[in-house]
């Protein structure tokens, strides 16, 4: 099972006689919520999926986006239409962090055919609809710990002993500027990995082979062989994408959920600025 399909493959499945469940997840940080982009136009058959809402608990020491209840996540997937034998394809806008997250969250939860949509949207070039599906109700029941989660004791502990990515931007990491969190920085021990440098300028992952070179130079290896492997980002949704990437590289990793937002919360923790240690 692949991690990403392919427009064309899309087209292909979605007109077959078992169509996958499409979940729209279109946000983007600060922006207005993905709901009337999506109402303005989507994939035949998809369901809007609010990031912030519905994938997201309330903000507050856990972070920016710490993880919903696990029974509110399952209502909301099975709302879509998430059945646990059905397959889901996700997708965004182009940028791919909410489409990983819905990815990512699935996964975490039991369900074993999800795949994100290469390219998002503007790589779509089937038809569009304005019609709003009324799916029948699912029965995904979500079973958590299919992926692995780490707290921010587990992040700092594989910043210590493994490889803990940082998945923001590098002048956040180096913590030149902070636009959204408390102070700016990195957890001490981490290494810079911004998901801009896993796509292509098309948007699109780039191939598995010049992930798995990426990753091996920033010290993490496929299989078993080498390190554990966690990411980070502001807010636990742009990491998400990064875990895309690692698997389609190949390479295990854990999500640190809370991510730097919930880092900083705790005025005690330790804050690293400046560029990778040589």
């Amino acid at each position: 099972m692949t991690v990403i399909i392919s427009a064309s493959e899309l087209a292909g499945l979605t007109a077959g006689p078992k169509p996958p469940v499409l979940l729209d997840v279109r946000y983007a940080p600060g922006a207005p919520p993905g709901r009337p982009e999506y109402e303005a136009g989507h994939l035949p058959g998809a369901v809007f999926v609010d990031l912030e809402a519905e994938l997201s608990g309330p903000p507050g020491a856990g972070g920016r986006h710490p993880l919903p209840g696990v029974a509110a996540f399952g209502a909301v997937m099975r709302r879509a239409g998430v059945s646990a034998g059905t397959p889901v394809v996700v997708y965004d806008g182009g940028q791919g962090w909410a489409a990983a997250r819905a990815w990512w969250m699935l996964r975490w939860a039991g369900h074993r055919d999800v795949r994100v949509l290469d390219g998002g949207l503007p790589g779509w070039d089937g038809p569009l609809t304005t019609e709003i599906p009324v799916p029948d109700e699912g029965d995904f029941s979500p079973v958590p710990g299919s992926l692995p989660l780490l707290d921010a004791e587990g992040a700092a502990a594989l910043a210590r002993e493994g490889l803990l990515l940082d998945a923001r931007a590098a002048e956040r990491y180096r913590g030149d500027v902070e636009p959204l969190d408390r102070v700016g920085g990195h957890i001490p021990g981490a290494v810079s990995a911004p998901t801009s440098e896993n796509v292509g300028p098309d948007g699109r992952f780039l191939p598995a082979e010049t992930l798995a070179a990426r990753f091996k130079a920033l010290g993490a290896t496929a299989g078993s062989g080498g390190p554990e492997v966690g990411v980070y980002c502001g807010s636990g949704v742009s990491a998400a994408h990064q875990l895309v990437a690692l698997e389609i590289a190949g390479i295990p990793a854990a999500l640190y959920a809370g991510s730097w937002s919930e880092w900083t919360a705790d005025t005690s923790r330790p804050v690293a600025t400046g560029p990778d240690p040589e």
